[in-house]
């Protein structure tokens, strides 16, 4: 189907504003350049309590910020995991989103600002989501959450995060994982994908700017096998939490998404796979101008019901 009507009105924006490519930019200009999605996602939900702390990382303290929603405890929780291409991105660009997953959910989510690149390459921001949720999983009485009910979460690079702490909790034996929620993921560094030659630019992420994204993550480091990096890689997928994928018709990251889900779904991993069709890679940081998206958190809300149920 063509772009959306809702997307295609933000594409027109974006070209009015004349913003540089992300390739082009410096780190911290694009990192700069984050907060303007704060205005495409309306006015931010009440939820009961939002805290924000640390917790104990591989490197030093990882800050958190936890969102609770009303309700009687001890409640559930999802670890969420920022998008930004591993480079770009914090709390603050994902705090509406974050409090819009724990109404829907009824569920305490913990967004985790964990190290990005290129001053701490590819496997810091990693090893900084699976410390965190070990340390959620373990502590979940301190901040009122349930240990076995807990899952975890994230968007672009950060359903990257997702699928490969719920790949390493599977391999290290822990923690338990319920769900795995990866909305448009990176899976793989295969720049080569139909749907990276059919959305290689126009439709806000580009295929340059992945590119550029991996570059900082990796730097020159030879990772080919890794399935902690590029979770598509991994020789099995069985034994891994429930997996609801999203996936959006005009993104680069399409096709890895949607083959990772049929991967899940080849292991016997329970799968709810949706393409949002017309839609462009970003959606959930700008739900305010592209409402017709805005389902994604029933369907997330929906899977964690079923997991935990």
């Amino acid at each position: 189907m063509p772009v959306h009507p809702e997307a295609q009105g933000l594409l027109a924006a974006l070209v009015e504003a004349g913003l540089p490519p992300m390739e082009e930019q410096t780190v911290p200009a694009a990192r700069a350049a984050t907060a303007g999605f704060l205005e495409l996602q309306g006015d931010p939900v009440a939820v009961a309590s939002v805290v924000n702390r640390t917790v104990p990382g591989p490197a030093g303290e990882i800050p958190v910020r936890l969102y609770t929603p009303a309700g009687e405890g001890p409640l559930p929780v999802v670890l969420f995991f920022h998008g930004g291409g591993w480079v770009i991105g914090d709390l603050e660009v994902v705090d509406r989103p974050c409090r819009q997953l724990a109404v829907a959910a009824g569920a305490i989510v913990v967004s985790v600002d964990y190290r990005l690149a290129p001053e701490h390459r590819y496997p810091a921001a990693f090893d900084d989501c699976y410390a965190a949720t070990a340390w959620v999983a373990e502590h979940a009485g301190e901040i009122g959450a349930d240990a076995a009910r807990l899952a975890v979460a994230g968007d672009s690079a950060g359903g990257n995060l997702a699928a490969a702490v719920s790949l390493a909790a599977r391999d290290r034996g822990g923690p338990a994982i319920a769900a795995q929620l990866l909305i448009y993921p990176v899976t793989d560094f295969n720049f080569g994908t139909p749907s990276y030659t059919e959305n290689a630019d126009g439709y806000v992420l580009t295929k340059a700017a992945m590119i550029w994204f991996w570059a900082h993550y990796l730097g020159a480091q030879d990772l080919d096998k890794d399935p902690y990096a590029a979770p598509l890689r991994a020789d099995s997928l069985a034994g891994l939490p429930a997996a609801y994928v999203a996936t959006s018709e005009f993104d680069p990251l399409r096709d890895e998404g949607e083959a990772y889900a049929a991967r899940l779904e080849q292991a016997g991993v329970p799968v709810t796979a949706k393409r949002f069709d017309g839609m462009v890679h970003g959606f959930l940081w700008m739900l305010a101008v592209i409402p017709s998206s805005a389902g994604v958190l029933d369907d997330m809300a929906a899977v964690l019901r079923k997991a935990w149920s």
